[in-house]
């Protein structure tokens, strides 16, 4: 049974206090060995080779407790009080054991992350899924935490067979982006241990420029063919099939989408259009904004525009130039341009490499 959790609010928290006094060398040795032993991968099953166990503050006060008790009870002949220390230690052994199971055998799954917007709270699907047996409910994956380094964690009561987690990322900016390793830890069942885990999903989104209210400005083939809505547009002909709308009585049956019909979809007729006027285009050079961001945040909203009114274009920046189309998937052809503009290489983010929580 699938389960999903809502992506709520996600903000910056700051490194714990002691990560100031870690050297440099040494957080980077750390994330090589992460690489090496954790490879990146769009899923992972969390092993006895991924997952690290330390006792907690509870738990470290427990194991005082039974160091007290157990030398008042020496030293005093007190057997009751020995049997309890014992009885407290054994506690925690179990307690090793079942931190251990908690984890291990999760396994994590990488999915397509929406569209995203720069200066935007991002979210990342997860899917995590068990194999444990239904009967053993006991085994299930239970108070499981999921965030990016400085992140703020969500939390997971119980995984089942599969659970779908939404984990958030506070904004960034356009561009290509990678948050990075996800932290999977718990401290079930009582507290006393802290069982984690480093986890690379190889997770690339690109950001898009976030859009910015402008007028349409778009510009001919020739120099002194200037318009904003004159050219692109679509207009009814026989030339490029458009889409599907509802049948209206008396058109012609040639028309009818009977594929459609047949699948019970009703009786749609197919639309043709043909484009009306020069072809067009956006231009970078044209647009005017403070600093290159101001203008491409207009061409990012000048595109969606332009893809709402179904009409056709292309778009130029510099020598990176895309032909003249119309459509969803030509829209988001040109926000990933526009995105991905000024960047060789999709680089990883140095941000959520190493994990400071």
């Amino acid at each position: 049974m699938n389960k999903n959790i809502g992506n709520s609010a996600h903000y910056q928290t700051p490194p714990k206090w002691y990560s100031r006094f870690i050297p440099k060398v040494i957080k980077q040795r750390w994330a090589r060995w992460l690489t090496r032993r954790i490879p990146p991968n769009q899923q992972v099953t969390l092993s006895h080779k991924s997952i690290f166990i330390l006792p907690s503050a509870f738990g470290i006060a427990w194991f005082m407790l039974i160091v007290v008790l157990y030398l008042f009870g020496t030293n005093y002949q007190n057997n009751l009080v020995i049997g309890l220390s014992l009885l407290l230690a054994s506690v925690l052994h179990t307690c090793i054991i079942y931190s251990y199971k908690n984890l291990a055998g999760l396994t994590l799954t990488a999915s397509m992350p929406p569209e995203s917007i720069a200066n935007t709270s991002l979210a990342f699907p997860v899917v995590l899924s068990s194999k444990q047996k239904k009967d053993l409910s006991h085994t299930n994956h239970q108070q499981i935490y999921l965030n990016f380094s400085q992140q703020r964690h969500i939390r997971i009561g119980d995984v089942g067979e599969s659970f779908n987690a939404t984990v958030g990322y506070s904004p960034q900016n356009r561009g290509p982006f990678n948050p990075g390793r996800i932290q999977v830890s718990s401290n079930f069942p009582l507290g006393l241990f802290r069982a984690w885990s480093y986890v690379d999903l190889n997770i690339e989104q690109l950001i898009f420029a976030e859009p910015l209210q402008t007028t349409v400005s778009l510009t001919s083939l020739d120099d002194d063919n200037n318009t904003e809505f004159e050219h692109g547009k679509l207009q009814p002909g026989v030339d490029d099939y458009k889409g599907l709308k509802t049948y209206v009585e008396g058109e012609s049956l040639k028309q009818v989408a009977w594929k459609q019909w047949a699948q019970g979809r009703g009786m749609l007729s197919k639309e043709f259009a043909q484009p009306e006027g020069k072809p067009v285009w956006l231009s970078l050079a044209d647009t005017q904004g403070d600093d290159l961001e101001h203008k491409l945040s207009k061409l990012a909203w000048q595109v969606n525009a332009l893809s709402q009114a179904h009409q056709i274009f292309g778009l130029a920046l510099d020598n990176q130039i895309i032909e003249q189309d119309s459509g969803e998937s030509h829209r988001k052809q040109c926000q990933q341009l526009i995105a991905s503009y000024g960047y060789r290489d999709i680089t990883r983010s140095t941000q959520g490499e190493l994990d400071e929580n």
